[in-house]
Parts: C-alpha cells; sequence; structure tokens
C-alpha cells in the first residue's frame, strides 16, 4: 500500500542516530558528543531485520554503501526517521522514491573521496598491464628464479588510449593522473564536458560507446550505478574490446556483466582486469580468483585515514544542518544520476 509523506515534525535537538558500521574513532566521539549517538560495536554487517528495529525507532539513520535501504524498510520505517545520511558517495543502495513518498531526507557525501580512488584507479592502470599482483605472488610462492630477458613480460602504458566511462570528478582525476603517465585520454560521458575541460584533460569526447570501447588500450569505469548503467559493460560490449585490452572497475560492480567478463578473461578475448568491486560482495566468484590476468582489490578505492575521517565530517555537517531546520548541504533527489 502507497505511504503517504509524514506531516512535518520538529527536529529534535540532540537526535537519537543509529551507525550501522563501525566509524573512525574520532567521527564516532564527535558523533557522541553532538548526538543521541548508537553504534555497531562488532562492525559486522547488520542484518535486515537489525536495520529496520533501527529505522522503526530513531531520527537519523547513517547506512554505508553495503547497507540496501529498499522500499520496504523505508514503508516500515517508525514515524520519527526523519534523515537517512549516508555514509559514502554512492546512493544506489537507498530507495530514493520511497524516502520521497515518506517525507524522509537522503544525504550522502559527495567529492571527499574523489582523489583517493583515482590514486587507487591510477595504481591499477599501472598494475595489471605490468603484471605487479603476478610478480608479487611469484616471489611469496618462491618460485621466482631471477632475471630474463623474456621473463614477466607485460605492456608500456606510456602512448597508449585509455577511455573513461563516466567524466564526472573521479573520471578527471583519473585523466589527470593518466595524462601524467603519457596515456591519450578518450572518455564518454551523458554530457560532453565543456571545450575548456577537454582541453585541459586533453581528453576527446566519444558519444558512441561501442566505438571507444573498440579504439582503446586500457577502460575505466567511473560512472554511477543506475537503470541506465546497470550491465551497460554487458558480452557484446566486452567483445567489442580489443584483445590485448584490459578494464578497470573501482566504481560498481553491477555496471558489468561479471560473468561474461570472466568469460572473456579465462578465454584471452580480453588481456586483463583490476577489479576493486564485485557482484556479491563480500563473496568473489571462484573462477575470478582462479585467473591469473585479474589484479583483485578488497573494495579499498576509498580507504584511506583521510577520507573516512572527511566522510565522517560531511555525515556531521548533514545531520547538524538538518538538526538546525535548514536543508542538508549534501541533500540527494530522487533523480539526481
Amino acid at each position: 500500500m502507497a505511504q503517504t509523506p509524514r506531516k512535518t515534525r520538529p527536529r529534535p535537538a540532540k537526535p537519537r542516530i543509529v551507525v550501522t558500521r563501525r566509524l573512525p574513532p574520532q567521527v564516532e566521539a564527535r558523533m557522541a558528543e553532538l548526538f543521541d549517538a548508537h553504534f555497531n560495536a562488532t562492525d559486522r554487517a547488520m542484518t535486515r531485520d537489525q536495520i529496520a528495529d533501527a529505522m522503526a525507532d530513531c531520527d537519523v539513520l547513517v547506512p554505508t554503501i553495503t547497507d540496501q535501504i529498499d522500499a520496504a524498510l523505508i514503508d516500515g520505517a517508525g514515524e520519527r526517521l526523519q534523515l537517512i545520511a549516508s555514509f559514502g558517495s554512492g546512493i544506489d543502495h537507498v530507495d530514493l522514491s520511497a524516502a520521497r513518498r515518506r517525507g524522509i531526507i537522503v544525504t550522502n557525501t559527495p567529492g571527499v573521496l574523489t582523489e583517493d580512488t583515482a590514486d587507487m584507479t591510477m595504481a591499477l592502470i599501472l598494475s595489471v598491464p605490468r603484471r605487479l599482483a603476478e610478480g608479487e605472488k611469484l616471489v611469496r610462492a618462491g618460485e621466482w628464479h631471477g632475471w630474463s630477458p623474456s621473463g614477466m613480460l607485460g605492456h608500456r602504458i606510456g602512448g597508449k588510449r585509455l577511455g573513461i566511462i563516466g567524466m564526472g570528478r573521479i573520471g578527471r582525476a583519473v585523466a589527470r593522473r593518466a595524462r601524467a603517465f603519457g596515456l591519450s585520454i578518450a572518455y564518454h560521458n551523458r554530457h560532453r564536458l565543456p571545450f575548456e575541460v577537454e582541453q585541459e584533460l586533453e581528453a576527446e569526447w566519444h558519444g558512441d560507446l561501442d566505438a571507444m570501447l573498440s579504439a582503446c588500450d586500457i577502460v575505466s569505469i567511473h560512472c554511477p550505478l543506475n537503470a541506465d548503467s546497470r550491465a551497460l559493460i554487458d558480452a557484446r560490449r566486452i567483445a567489442l574490446m580489443r584483445h590485448d585490452a584490459y578494464l578497470i572497475n573501482t566504481s560498481r560492480a553491477e555496471i558489468t556483466d561479471e560473468g561474461a567478463l570472466i568469460a572473456a578473461l579465462a578465454e584471452g578475448r580480453i588481456a586483463g582486469a583490476g577489479l576493486d568491486v564485485y557482484a556479491h560482495e563480500p563473496a568473489v566468484d571462484a573462477r575470478l580468483l582462479a585467473l591469473s590476468n585479474v589484479t583483485l582489490l578488497p573494495h579499498m578505492g576509498s580507504a584511506t585515514f583521510e577520507g573516512r575521517d572527511a566522510t565522517g565530517a560531511r555525515v556531521i555537517a548533514n545531520i547538524r544542518t538538518w538538526v538546525d531546520g535548514h536543508r542538508p548541504p549534501n541533500q540527494v533527489l530522487e533523480g539526481w544520476v
């Protein structure tokens, strides 16, 4: 049954907030000073029932990107829940339509993890063609028998063409780093960048994603997950990539067809991949684990002390602004992507 928006309620001076995962100690300490804060002491992901219980009796929920806050949870939330202040920039885990129907404000933390994620992406762009992860495993396994002219050959990245899917903050930050390593930049975006930005990044726009995929040596994904981007890189598009091309994904696993990617990697139809995200996290498909031409990271693209602190500060700012009766600076509107 459709829910009707609730009447505007006074915003408590010290709202009860529930945080679904452990945050940096200094962030939790500041939250405890400002709010009636309740934390997840175990740092295990809360179950659906636990999240539902929290939403039944709090003013503010602070979930993370791995918590699926769907329509059923939102429709069952208590009357006092007025704000979902998500810890992270992604927002595909919250049903924005359901939140709007209930009159619940949703915020995120954009921008604070841009440089960290771009650094990790650039590390993968360097690592995969040069087979750094393979080499490290070889040394640790005691199977390296010394230098040889034909040993551990990879591809240089200077002079290669990088195709960026999604030229938002992170995509542009990756482009700046890649130019310094001698890569030329192509990009596909829903909207073309202003001429001045293209000149600064020395980036060439491709309105046709298929054409860009077939022309690039490395493809890096940086678009948000939404209805248009889900399975954007499917079996057909993977088949357009060159056999010596590499795919990098530090965005969302669901943007690719993971099964089709695994098949292409196993059959040598593309040269390799660098992945920081997976379709069924924290589980990783055993077929990926068996492949030597893939560098696998544990969703650590934004994992820096500085980034986590900045994210926590942004969550606190959103809550405090809401408490003061103003629109939070990072309120997310339905259809934002």
